[in-house]
């Protein structure tokens, strides 16, 4: 098996969207004569499925506040928190082999490699996860493409419990959508259940370990390594750019939702309708009982079009003088409003 590491003259690539992009792209056009061994590891993200609605999926205001980034993947499965405290690992297989839909054996070499630091009792429960004392360690997923199986997992050592619970935890706003949707699940981590020797492992001695123990080496520098190209490095600048890079991609491509808010404020209660398709507002309708000397509908005609996003939302609106239509509001409380960040 060969290693592919996140790295770039020498240096680890930690942006969600290049570490994306260096496995679209070794995927589609790097064909070796065995299977392959990401490890990888990116400043916070959250990675939601090929066919989630990112909408329902991450606490957006959250994001914001923390410079979380999302990104879409390829494959299916459910959303997870990814960081620089924890490392994940991608393969490629030859898809003639029966590891398609194989999680059990796709985790048995990660199950080995635990006990041997003294985790004992990981289970693979339900289709994709591992679980350690009744909490999720890790989450699976796999897609099979160009006759090859495309798979990865996460491994958490020391997991960020406050950004997990609170990035993926989205505020309602009664979205009616058919997206595939996470079960959030209890989150436990590796460490305390490591033997006292490896206490002190850092998420760089855990990686090696894993490397070594998933390609069957006793020192990383044992390892089988395929080296990018110039050309190869230009080609995965050009599938991060347009497409991980790429706004529409991480949250339009769901095809259509609809929600529906109403919040009280001081002018009045105020109650939206929204129906958007790829992440932009196909209509709007606006009611409560606030006043205004302008017709209502000159605001939900300027936001028709739009993307779904802060300061898109903000430009459409900023020929409009709102105390016309409501009162006492200003832009920016519609906008997070309509973005469903109030409390």
């Amino acid at each position: 098996m060969y290693l592919i590491e996140s790295k770039r003259n020498g240096e680890w690539i930690y942006d969600p969207g290049m570490v994306m992009a260096l496995q679209d792209y070794v995927k589609d056009h790097i064909f070796l004569d065995d299977d392959v061994l990401f490890a990888y590891m990116m400043h916070p993200a959250v990675q939601i499925g090929k066919f989630q609605n990112a909408y329902e999926e991450v606490n957006q205001p959250y994001m914001d506040a923390h410079d979380i980034k999302i990104i879409r993947r390829e494959s299916g499965g459910g959303a997870i928190y990814l960081d620089d405290r924890n490392m994940s690992f991608c393969f490629l297989f030859d898809g003639s082999t029966d590891i398609y839909g194989n999680y059990a054996r796709l985790y048995e070499p990660v199950v080995k490699a635990l006990e041997n630091l003294g985790v004992d009792h990981v289970e693979h429960k339900g289709r994709n996860d591992l679980v350690l004392d009744g909490k999720k360690i890790s989450g699976s997923a796999m897609t099979l493409q160009k006759g090859r199986v495309y798979a990865g997992y996460s491994l958490l050592l020391d997991p960020n419990y406050e950004a997990i619970v609170s990035v993926l935890n989205p505020n309602q706003k009664k979205i009616k959508a058919h997206g595939i949707q996470s079960i959030r699940s209890r989150v436990g981590s590796i460490r305390p259940y490591l033997a006292p020797e490896y206490q002190e492992m850092t998420v760089w001695d855990f990686t090696d370990y894993m490397i070594c123990q998933l390609l069957g080496v006793d020192d990383v520098s044992e390892a089988k390594r395929y080296e990018l190209t110039p050309e190869d490095w230009a080609g995965v600048d050009k599938i991060a750019a347009e497409k991980y890079h790429n706004w529409d991609w991480n949250y339009g491509r769901f095809n259509q939702f609809e929600y529906h808010l109403t919040e009280r404020f001081p002018i009045g209660t105020i109650s939206v309708g929204l129906t958007v398709k790829h992440a932009k507002i196909a209509s709007i309708q606006i009611t409560g009982d606030f006043f205004g000397s302008k017709e209502i509908k000159e605001v939900e005609e300027a936001l028709v079009g739009v993307r779904l996003r802060r300061e898109d939302l903000l430009n459409a609106l900023e020929p409009l003088d709102l105390a016309n239509y409501f009162g006492n509001l200003s832009k920016e409380e519609l906008v997070s409003f309509i973005l469903s960040e109030k409390a």
